[in-house]
């Protein structure tokens, strides 16, 4: 588990074939790893991913072909900067908001605008990533946690302050690059619940008017 606050940047010293349809990331931290053991989470750009070497700044994790297949890691070359986040604490402050670190899919910079000392940033997101954002809400866009200003069917609105700029990729984004998007899992998760609920209660009332009404029948 994440809180989207990145602790600093790294680069991607390799990539390579892993065993099946995988990859392996080489990355090297702009901040020193101690404390960091074989088998721990970091987030890499938002996706979790378990280190299986580490070398001081630099450690090695393999990338499944369902994070490749969901994420923008299936065209991630070396020499790339990505945000990294090591796992929450139980004793740490959540100062963003929970972040899983399971992609939900790929969205891309529509435009950025300036706005005072900040830079409103607009993203193209798939409507089934999108449909779960809401004014004011929190959405991961490369790891990072943001509050939306805007959203609609296909898109939110972030807004980016100077800090968050200079400390993340989002800085360096531009019209048209791609990010990986993880929506507010909490949202997620009501409206399973409030699916799951509405599904028992038409079991308990077996068929009516009103299911075959809602079924397209009346």
């Amino acid at each position: 588990m994440f809180t989207g606050i990145i602790e600093g940047l790294g680069t991607i010293r390799g990539v390579s074939a892993a065993s099946g349809q995988g990859k392996r990331f080489t990355i090297a931290a702009d901040f020193s790893l101690a404390g960091t053991k074989i088998g721990d989470s970091i987030a890499v750009s938002g996706a979790c991913l378990t280190a299986v070497s580490i070398d001081d700044r630099t450690f090695t994790a393999d990338v499944s072909p369902e994070t490749l297949s969901r994420s923008t890691f299936g065209r991630t070359r070396t020499g790339e900067r990505v945000n990294l986040e090591r796992a929450l604490r139980l004793s740490d402050r959540l100062d963003g908001h929970l972040v899983s670190g399971h992609i939900d899919g790929v969205g891309a910079i529509r435009s950025r605008t300036p706005a005072g000392n900040a830079i409103l940033v607009a993203i193209d997101a798939p409507p089934a990533i999108a449909r779960y954002a809401i004014e004011k809400g929190s959405a991961a866009v490369d790891g990072i946690s943001l509050t939306i200003n805007r959203c609609g069917a296909d898109f939110i609105e972030v807004s980016i302050i100077p800090h968050t700029a200079s400390l993340t990729t989002v800085g360096l984004k531009k019209i048209g690059d791609a990010v990986n998007l993880e929506a507010d899992m909490i949202g997620k998760y009501v409206e399973k619940f409030l699916m799951q609920k509405q599904t028992d209660k038409e079991k308990s009332a077996g068929v009516d008017l009103q299911l075959l009404a809602r079924a397209g029948y009346l």
